[in-house]
């Protein structure tokens, strides 16, 4: 995210405009408000300011919520800016800091959408609802006229910003919605909010409402607008707070704006960045990085983590600021006290080498998709899905990308049925990972390299990859074994129903089964959508390590 400012040189005209690049992880410093605060605590011309989430004599504002909403968009936090004073550009920077936290935090909305209201033109509490589209009737922002749910969807359907919106809760049957006392609908969350709610320039009190269906990520986001524009408040750097009532009749308040102390040892962190400072100049060096930080015995520091700092959660991003604040340029440059000597990972050193001999053969290399469908690796090859150890991927995108590969063969028949127009022989070969799994590991899965190759023709060629594989162990000094010695390597008769009958063999080397090479049955060819003859060879070749 970039934010700019303009600053005129003294005695001139001229405008001077600079373009910050702000890290993913600073949502604090997204807008000019924020980002001013920032840099006056870092040159000790402001201090840290003390966010504070009060609650009203009268009480708070409440939202209550039905076990409807609970099926869409199951979280809701909201805060209260009171006596707040906007100029244009203020304004132009609160709407401005929504749509950036849309698109990062917010996930394009998807996991938190912003509302704010003029609180004036509203009465409390509030209900958090879910309705079927047809019985959901408001005047959208900007709007002049009342559309239902359904005309919302089509009235912004072509709209340049809000029809990237639409698929997030359009095929649903029910509607999130926030409604006042009187039945007034502040918003349709995440789409649009109500015109007859909207904040304005002259508005005093705003109502600021996160929908989510990641609670963490609403808290930030809410925490981050609340305490950016607080300063604006006729009390400074203070919030209302809300009160939300869950269906089971739990009750919390928000925003939290919650401090914390993290103790960190002043030794260690200069060991890590490789400067020397005192426990003091330490302390100071966070403070100007608004982490107000206190000096303890035996170089240990306490430092306080602010509301606006979501960013820190473990000490070393507290060295990470120590860094930024002492400034990375600053670091003196030193040779390493430890030489080493890099070395290639084993596997991928055979990989590339047996790349080269393939490729040397006169065979293309292809690079397929590491997640194929259930279909792929189960009935277009013969097999049972369940007798197959494939990782499923729990909510796949398309159908194309159910399951990670537990052979290269899908890949490779697929890539030839795309190329039909290339002249005969195709001849193909791949050196990937396939994923099985494996209860044995910690995460239930392991990878395995294996080599593929395909070799299409008018003929089905099995010599030719018979031959391929006697190089391939020849170059890696693997013998024949004509007595099946468990030094070499042999081919025995083997069923399978990917293979033409009686044209399968399986390779076994060191006494084990490596893979298997033959004839690609007439079903699977036509199942990939080929008609030419395909032989085919597939082993492990991670047994040769």
């Amino acid at each position: 995210m970039k934010e700019q400012g303009v600053v005129e040189n003294a005695g001139t005209s001229e405008e001077i405009i600079y373009k910050i690049d702000i890290p993913a992880n600073r949502h604090d410093l997204l807008c000019l408000e924020s980002l001013s605060v920032g840099l006056l605590i870092f040159l000790n011309e402001l201090d840290i300011p003390r966010y504070t989430a009060i609650l009203p004599n009268t009480g708070p504002q409440k939202i209550v919520m039905t076990e409807q909403c609970l099926k869409i968009r199951g979280h809701i936090v909201a805060a209260v800016l009171r006596d707040i004073t906007f100029t244009k550009d203020s304004y132009d920077s609160f709407i401005d800091l929504q749509d950036k936290l849309h698109q990062n935090i917010g996930r394009k909305r998807s996991l938190v959408s912003i509302g704010t209201h003029d609180l004036d033109t509203i009465k409390g509490p509030f209900l958090y609802d879910a309705k079927s589209p047809a019985d959901i009737s408001f005047i959208p922002l900007n709007q002049d006229k009342e559309y239902t749910g359904e005309g919302i969807m089509n009235l912004y359907a072509n709209h340049a910003q809000l029809k990237q919106y639409l698929h997030i809760i359009k095929d649903s049957p029910v509607y999130p919605i926030i409604t006042d006392s009187n039945g007034i609908v502040l918003s349709l969350p995440p789409i649009i909010n109500g015109d007859h709610s909207k904040i304005t320039l002259d508005t005093k009190n705003v109502l600021i409402e996160c929908t989510a269906t990641d609670l963490t990520k609403a808290k930030i986001a809410l925490d981050t607008i609340v305490c950016a524009f607080s300063q604006y408040c006729k009390q400074k750097y203070t919030v209302e707070t809300v009160e939300i009532v869950y269906p089971d009749k739990r009750v919390f308040h928000y925003p939290d704006l919650k401090y914390r102390i993290e103790e960190i040892d002043c030794k260690k962190a200069m060991d890590y960045i490789g400067v020397k400072q005192t426990p003091e100049e330490v302390a100071d060096l966070l403070s100007r990085m608004s982490l107000k930080t206190f000096v303890k015995a035996n170089n240990k520091l306490d430092v306080e983590i602010p509301p606006t700092r979501h960013d820190v959660i473990h000490a070393c991003d507290i060295y990470e600021d120590i860094a930024i604040a002492y400034g990375y340029n600053n670091i003196k440059k030193t040779i390493p006290y430890l030489s080493t000597i890099a070395e290639e990972f084993p596997l991928n050193k055979l990989s590339d080498h047996l790349r080269i001999e393939l490729a040397c053969s006169g065979f293309t290399e292809a690079l397929t998709f590491s997640l194929c469908s259930r279909e792929d690796i189960s009935d277009k090859l013969g097999h049972k899905l369940e007798n197959i150890p494939a990782v499923h991927i729990s909510n796949p995108k398309t159908s194309e990308f159910q399951v990670a590969r537990t052979t290269l063969l899908p890949g490779l028949l697929k890539t030839l049925a795309a190329n039909k127009k290339m002249p005969l022989p195709h001849k193909l070969f791949e050196v990937s990972d396939v994923v099985l799994k494996d209860d044995t590991v910690e995460v239930g899965a392991r990878n395995n390299r294996h080599l593929c190759v395909v070799y299409c023709n008018k003929s089905d060629g099995f010599e030719t990859i018979h031959g391929l594989l006697d190089r391939i162990l020849q170059v890696l000094e693997v013998p024949w074994s004509s007595n099946k010695d468990e030094n070499g390597y042999y081919l025995r008769a083997a069923d399978d129903p990917t293979f033409f009958p009686h044209r399968c063999a399986e390779i076994v080397c060191y006494n084990k089964v490596i893979g298997k090479m033959g004839i690609l049955h007439p079903d699977v060819l036509s199942k990939f959508d080929l008609s030419m003859p395909c032989s085919v060879l597939e082993i492990d070749i991670e047994p040769f390590l």
